[in-house]
């Protein structure tokens, strides 16, 4: 047939050919018995010969189907393993030849390991992305609020299942697992600001958390609900707690100062303010700095209201005795201030209202009008409190001032006397701050005309012209000094002979031994009999205008003989007698201390 034959093939061909031919043969041998004609013979070695081609063509194509059947094995296995290859996102497998080699059965057996290898692969690759896309399903139907239809059917894109797709699976688990506590987290803050704000203002916590969601609460054992719209529920929960515990914080606040109004004006005793302590400690406490369970309930607003409305039930038969103390307050201030106390006719309008028992009188009112003109009068007093520091120092140096004038006239100031050195030390601290008072006076001038120009007004000391009072001392000042000027040559023989003559009287009485003492009733002796020197002016000008605090400027005028008798009161000239000094005077002349403006 014109193919090669192998070894085998000849060797099975020549025993073929040797049991063909010894048919034949016996087949010859039989023709010949019989007597068979050569036509015969030819046309059944021809059937022979045709069978056995059909015979053999039989077998060649048996042998292409199979040979066709493991080539397309083949070719599927390397389809197969090449997908595998392509899906999980591998370039090769190790320990797989490139280069086919060998027969197709080889080839074939060469191949399958690479590709059951590729397989179990494949399918633990199927497995992981099951898992995590099960994951994320359901951490996503958590987040959804869904948690209860989170089951589903996982669809896993085989063509696609390599590690970078498989990372990315994972990213997104991971970021939803953080979202997923983040939101956890979020839902426990909630839950304990929740917490802590109801036991604030005294509230269920349980039931305003069960009535945003019941799997919040942690006894109903379900998977808790972190949606968004459970998260909005419960911001806008905690922002209406917040604005409730806000809400009674500043109702409180009204009604703490209330109280607080109403116990200082009525001078509540302890026993009827230690109830409501704590509501007092709150007015200086902001909302955020509110942490003590119970101090906001409902109940302590209530108690807190019914106090203030039993107060002021209280107030209205009270009111004329917290008149007279805001009265008494005011005149205290403007007492100590030296200045006239405002609206007299006013606060007696106010009072004659109140014992008119009329109740429907707005005594708020009335009283905000009182505490107004004490605002303003501790106002005025806290602007003239440093000229009023330095007129007092005037005023005490110029009882020291009229001391020294008396004691320089007492002829005995130099005799041996009980007390002679204590008067001599006075003399020398007052001779100090009577050198000083000309720069005081000039800085009480220099500031009471700055407080003038300011306010527009004058300034009054118990309803007197502060700068006509120190212009007067200035004018009698220099008038002394004139004066004094014109009697120093007379002074000095005078002081020269006395001093001669207590001389003599000193060496002459030496040689007794007699204790008996005169007593000295002049400035020596002024421990035992002190001179009453006065440092307050006395009120006898009637003619100013009154010094209202409301007041603006004022023009003020003077009657000679008033201007004339207040000099002479003021200043103590001849013919008027001293006034008496207060206590204050003799603490200064005891100061050994420097005295400055």
């Amino acid at each position: 047939m014109g193919s090669v034959q192998t070894p085998i093939g000849m060797r099975n061909s020549a025993i073929l050919e040797t049991s063909c031919g010894f048919l034949l043969q016996e087949l010859q041998i039989i023709w010949d018995e019989v007597g068979e004609d050569k036509f015969e013979r030819e046309k059944v070695l021809l059937d022979l010969e045709q069978e056995c081609l059909e015979v053999y063509r039989r077998k060649v194509d048996k042998a292409n189907i199979s040979r066709a059947h493991l080539h397309q094995e083949l070719a599927e296995a390397e389809a197969e393993f090449t997908h595998l290859l392509l899906s999980l996102g591998e370039r090769s497998l190790p320990g797989r030849p490139e280069k086919r080699a060998g027969t197709l059965k080889e080839q074939l057996d060469s191949i399958t390991p690479a590709l059951r290898e590729m397989r179990l692969r494949k399918e633990e690759r199927l497995n992981q992305f099951r898992a995590v896309q099960g994951q994320i399903q359901k951490i996503s139907a958590e987040i959804a609020g869904n948690s209860d239809n989170a089951t589903s059917i996982i669809v896993v894109n085989e063509n696609d299942l390599s590690l970078k797709r498989l990372e990315e699976y994972q990213n997104e688990l991971q970021r939803l697992y953080n979202e997923k506590n983040e939101r956890l987290q979020q839902v426990e803050k909630y839950i304990d600001v929740i917490y802590s704000l109801s036991t604030i203002l005294g509230k269920d916590s349980s039931a305003i958390i069960m009535e945003v969601h019941p799997s919040l609460n942690d006894l109903c054992g379900i998977t808790k609900n972190i949606s968004d719209k459970i998260l909005d529920k419960l911001d806008t929960t905690v922002e209406s707690l917040y604005e409730e515990k806000k809400a009674r914080l500043d109702k409180l606040h009204h009604l703490g100062k209330e109280l607080l109004n109403l116990w200082n004006l009525m001078d509540a005793p302890y026993t009827d303010r230690q109830p409501f302590s704590h509501v007092i400690n709150l007015l200086s406490v902001s909302s955020s700095e509110v942490s003590d369970p119970g101090s906001l309930t409902l109940e302590i607003v209530q108690q807190t209201e019914a106090e203030v409305k039993r107060l002021d039930q209280l107030k209205a038969s009270k009111m004329k005795e917290l008149f007279q103390k805001k009265r008494e307050e005011l005149e205290l201030i403007c007492k100590k201030s030296h200045v006239e106390i405002p609206s007299q006719t006013e606060m007696k309008n106010i009072i004659n209202l109140i014992n008119s028992g009329d109740w429907e009188i707005d005594h708020s009112n009335l009283l905000m009008s009182m505490d107004e003109q004490i605002s303003r009068a501790k106002e005025e007093a806290a602007s003239r409190k440093a000229i009023m520091e330095k007129v007092e120092k005037w005023m005490l140096a110029r009882d020291e001032e009229r001391w020294l004038e008396e004691y320089s006239t007492d002829e005995n100031r130099y005799s041996v006397s009980r007390g002679a050195h204590k008067n001599l030390r006075r003399a020398e601290r007052a001779r100090i701050m009577v050198s000083k008072m000309p720069a005081l006076v000039d800085l009480i001038i220099k500031m009471a005309r700055s407080w003038e120009e300011e306010r527009n007004k004058v300034f009054l000391y118990d309803q007197v012209p502060l700068m006509e009072m120190l212009e007067e001392y200035n004018m009698l000042r220099r008038e002394k000094e004139e004066e004094k000027k014109r009697q120093q040559p007379w002074e000095k023989k005078k002081v020269q002979s006395q001093v001669a003559v207590e001389r003599d009287n000193m060496y002459a009485s030496r040689p007794s031994t007699s204790s008996r003492r005169i007593p000295n009733k002049s400035c020596n002796g002024g421990l035992d009999s002190p001179m009453p020197v006065n440092r307050r002016l006395p009120i006898s000008i009637h003619q100013f205008r009154s010094n209202s605090i409301n007041s603006g400027n004022q023009a003020i005028s003077f009657i000679n003989d008033g201007r004339k008798m207040q000099r002479r009161r003021m200043f103590g000239e001849p013919g008027i007698p001293p006034h008496s000094r207060d206590e204050a005077s003799s603490v200064i002349s005891t100061h050994s201390g420097p005295f400055s403006p």
